[in-house]
């Protein structure tokens, strides 16, 4: 099978070679590429809605489908839940430390007319001590019930970040329910359809961007010192019945280790047995597709 298929290319060259009408022009042949991606899934759970299909063009971040979310989205209200729970318990310090602020400045007025009171010889200094000693009693009671309501709305405000982080983490799982595409390009291959299980890492479709094709091609070590990249070298393609058409390309891509000559390649020198792989990046005006053969035109020879 391996040979009829290299005979059959090597016919399929023969005849592209043919037809260009300026062999002698032709550096180097092969086939164009283009740069494909595979979108795979990030979450798990049924296809609801796949609307994507072979041969569509999609602009990137465009819905290429969608995967069940239901449960993350309960999931995300519980939390939200808890955080409107953690806000109904969070105490409102001055309210609580009301009436203990109530009962400190009644001390302290109390003080003021023991100390009066002792001044003017009505009172005795017990009387004015334990005064005071209410005083300090209630300003510690303050300062300790202060800091224990401080270090409650503290615990609730560290559950309820936590809780934010856990939303934060839902949500994104939710958005990744949602198949986007990372280019703008053409749908190649669609492997999955409506109501199929998806898993993170199940490849779902094959986009490429057809913009800009590649011709990857083989040169010869004698060829490989006129080239260069960014070098802009004349692509031919083949399109039957002598409808040839000539693009300009920028070498984008040498292979800096040689190879051997690929079965499927032909280049001039027939006698080289090592090769360098060129990518040669050539805009697409429509007609290029994955596959084509085509052939590298160099001026510099």
């Amino acid at each position: 099978m391996n040979l009829i298929k290299t005979l059959y290319t090597i016919t399929i060259l023969s005849l592209f070679f043919s037809c260009t009408g300026a062999d002698d022009e032709i550096t180097a042949s092969g086939v164009f590429e283009a740069a494909e991606l595979i979108v795979s899934s990030q979450s798990t759970g049924e296809i609801q809605s796949f609307t994507a299909s072979e041969g569509d063009l999609v602009v990137k971040g465009a819905i290429l489908g969608k995967i069940d979310s239901v449960q993350l989205e309960l999931q995300r209200e519980q939390l939200l839940a808890g955080i409107d729970l953690a806000e109904s318990s969070r105490p409102d310090i001055d309210v609580q430390l009301a009436p203990l602020v109530q009962q400190l400045n009644t001390a302290e007025k109390e003080k003021g007319r023991a100390e009066n009171l002792v001044k003017a010889g009505a009172a005795n200094e017990k009387q004015l001590d334990d005064v005071d000693a209410q005083v300090l009693l209630l300003e510690k009671q303050l300062i300790a019930m202060r800091s224990e309501l401080e270090r409650s709305n503290s615990r609730i405000n560290r559950e309820i970040t936590s809780l934010e982080i856990q939303i934060k983490q839902v949500s994104d799982k939710i958005e990744r329910c949602s198949i986007l595409s990372p280019i703008e390009g053409t749908v190649l291959l669609k492997y999955v359809e409506n109501g199929e299980l998806a898993v993170p890492g199940k490849a779902l479709v094959k986009i490429a961007d057809m913009t800009v094709m590649y011709l990857r091609a083989y040169i010869s070590s004698s060829q490989l010192t006129g080239m260069k990249l960014g070098q802009e070298v004349h692509v031919v393609t083949d399109l039957g019945s002598d409808k040839n058409r000539s693009y300009t390309g920028e070498i984008r891509w040498i292979s800096s280790e040689a190879e051997f000559t690929p079965k499927t390649i032909q280049t001039r020198d027939e006698r080289s047995n090592l090769v360098y792989a060129v990518k040669v990046a050539v805009p697409n005006d429509g007609y290029l597709k994955i596959g084509m053969y085509g052939g590298i035109q160099s001026e510099y020879e």
